[in-house]
């Protein structure tokens, strides 16, 4: 019989390189059986290398691995389901045109003779769904479905192949804070249940409010345990980046003078009765009008999907205008395509930085031009030095790691990855920066630099357009906050009269005073 003190997983001495970057060195991992364990650290820390190998991803290249008092190092994905640990990632890896249960029991299909058994399997999932207090349609096409529904069904996916240790990597990078609040639900109760679950995230209030215990990584290393009960938000922070940082999250109002004061000057942006259509609705932006000036950083809180992302794209020029004006400092910018834009000042930071900011095969270099090809060429040739020049400089300023303009940048950490794209888009001579999520899925010393590079922007007299799911972000950032709802802007007020008090009842529906 196992000693029930002795740790669920136990971790030792591991040690993982890809070629010359060294991603885990000597890290260590020991967590319980009924317990929420969060693994905390900067971009490019380890954690993720190190949960890969504890799902079988990866192979160590030295270290030990017991799972249940059992030796696994080495193991393989198919051993690592055996032994009922499952990994949910960061981006979803679920078929849209399949339904809810056809994604759940996709490689394990009950049979009945030959024949895949429907009619059994919704059954199974109905079930287990209920089981968990998952709130799910298995009848229902992926592709129709929330973002937070779509983590559910990724975890409901893990528990169908009998998982009861749960390595969750940004679990919540997506999510709404009504859907957070769901996922903690079905999280304790899986370790109430005896589960076992591992939480990789950046978010310090989050690893606070549902976790039991913390583990922190740096460059690689395990550098500390804590027990979540003793600690702090700052000591986390400080642990992950060895120095002490400023935590937007639960920075103060900032005093009179700090934000920008935006003097009555001509509009860098106006949006004027803009109409813009969704995948499943015709007017997801629904006769938007706002400007924001020169010196001045706009907020737009809301709930996701509610056409922050329809706005964002149309504004870039990724989505067309059913109706509506956009004007870019004195230019009518409504039909002219994405480059003519750029050209015109306009910088964007897209909310899906795989989908819409990078190409995943391109090295760093390459991605640090992207959209200025043109200016890096000799002849009808690339420049390779000029590009290398180029993604140095930027790789430097905007520390990111590793730091090889060589690599894929699909190598990269998903946050070190936003920071190749915030490095390109702040770069150049913009006059309009649209934000949109700019911080997610990055650490807390990321969210920092971020924040003081979208500042700069302000008192460089930029005009800067922020999104962000994180109403604590839009407080601590904004002159003014717009709060979007169906589609439209419900409220703008400055930001001396917003709180959460106030914009939440109209994040939800409530009607503006």
């Amino acid at each position: 019989m196992n000693d029930p003190k002795a740790p669920m997983i136990l971790m030792r001495r591991i040690e993982k390189s890809f070629g010359p970057v060294r991603a885990n060195r000597n890290a260590s991992l020991e967590v319980c059986a009924g317990e929420i364990h969060a693994l905390v650290g900067e971009n490019g820390a380890g954690k993720s290398t190190l949960m890969r190998i504890l799902a079988g991803l990866y192979k160590p290249d030295a270290g030990i691995v017991e799972v249940n008092g059992q030796n696994v190092a080495g193991w393989s994905t198919a051993d690592a389901i055996a032994a009922n640990v499952g990994m949910v990632h960061q981006h979803f890896m679920l078929v849209p045109t399949l339904t809810v249960t056809e994604n759940v029991v996709l490689g394990r299909e009950p049979k009945r003779g030959l024949a895949i058994d429907m009619a059994r399997a919704l059954l199974e999932v109905q079930e287990l769904a209920q089981q968990f207090g998952l709130d799910i349609d298995a009848r229902s096409c992926v592709r129709d479905l929330s973002v937070g529904v779509s983590q559910r069904v990724e975890i409901l996916k893990t528990l169908f192949r009998g998982a009861r240790i749960l390595i969750l990597d940004e679990p919540t990078a997506v999510l709404s804070p009504p859907e957070i609040q769901e996922l903690w639900k079905v999280l304790r109760r899986l370790r109430d249940g005896g589960g076992t679950i591992i939480l990789i995230t950046h978010k310090l209030d989050e690893v606070m409010e549902v976790s039991d215990q913390i583990t922190v990584m740096r460059h690689g290393e395990t550098t500390s345990r804590m027990k979540t009960s003793e600690t702090t938000p700052a000591e986390i922070a400080r642990a992950m980046v060895g120095r002490d940082v400023v935590l937007e999250s639960i920075a103060p109002t900032p005093p009179a003078g700090e934000l920008g004061t935006a003097a009555p000057r001509a509009p860098l942006l106006e949006v004027q009765n803009l109409v813009v259509a969704g995948p499943n609705r015709s007017r997801a932006v629904d006769g938007v009008t706002f400007s924001i000036h020169p010196g001045e950083i706009l907020g737009i809180a809301g709930v996701e999907g509610n056409g922050q992302t329809e706005l964002i794209e149309a504004l870039a020029g990724l989505r067309s205008v059913s109706s509506g004006t956009i004007i870019l400092g004195s230019r009518d910018v409504t039909l002219t395509s994405v480059r003519e834009r750029s050209a015109a000042g306009l910088a964007h930071i897209p909310e899906d930085r795989q989908r819409r900011g990078l190409v995943l095969d391109y090295s760093v270099g390459d991605n640090l031009i992207l959209g200025d090809q043109h200016e890096f060429t000799r002849g009808a040739q690339l420049d390779r030095q000029r590009i290398a020049s180029n993604a140095n400089t930027k790789i430097q300023h905007f520390d990111v790691r590793p730091a090889d303009s060589m690599l894929p940048v699909r190598a990269l950490s998903g946050g070190n990855q936003q920071k190749v794209v915030i490095a390109r888009e702040m770069s150049g001579g913009f006059s309009v920066l649209l934000a949109s999520q700019p911080t997610r899925g990055v650490d807390v010393g990321a969210i920092e630099f971020i924040h003081a590079q979208l500042r700069e922007a302000r008192t460089q007299d930029k005009a800067v357009l922020l999104v962000s799911a994180e109403l604590s972000e839009i407080l601590a950032l904004s002159d003014r906050v717009a709060v979007m709802y169906g589609g439209r802007i419900v409220s703008i007020v400055p930001r001396a009269d917003a709180s959460k008090e106030f914009l939440g009842p109209l994040m939800t529906g409530a009607s503006a005073a």
